[in-house]
């Protein structure tokens, strides 16, 4: 029974999934540190375009999944 279960890892488009999640992580934690020093000092644009990577990857995964190949 056990060797029936699969890991997450495993599943269909599950790089795909770890990449817009850490893409969302990195773009959210950018926007949450803003505040502070290191992270004031990056220009609206870099933080804009962090924000659009997330958003194209958010979509991309829940739009056009990858499936097995």
């Amino acid at each position: 029974m056990d060797g029936l279960r699969s890991s997450p890892n495993d599943l269909p488009g599950a790089q795909q999934r770890r990449r817009a999640l850490g893409v969302a992580a990195l773009a959210g934690s950018t926007i949450l540190l803003r505040p502070w020093p290191p992270f004031l000092w990056l220009p609206g644009w870099v933080v804009g375009a962090l924000l659009l990577w997330m958003a194209w990857e958010l979509l991309a995964w829940l739009c056009w999944p990858r499936r097995w190949r």
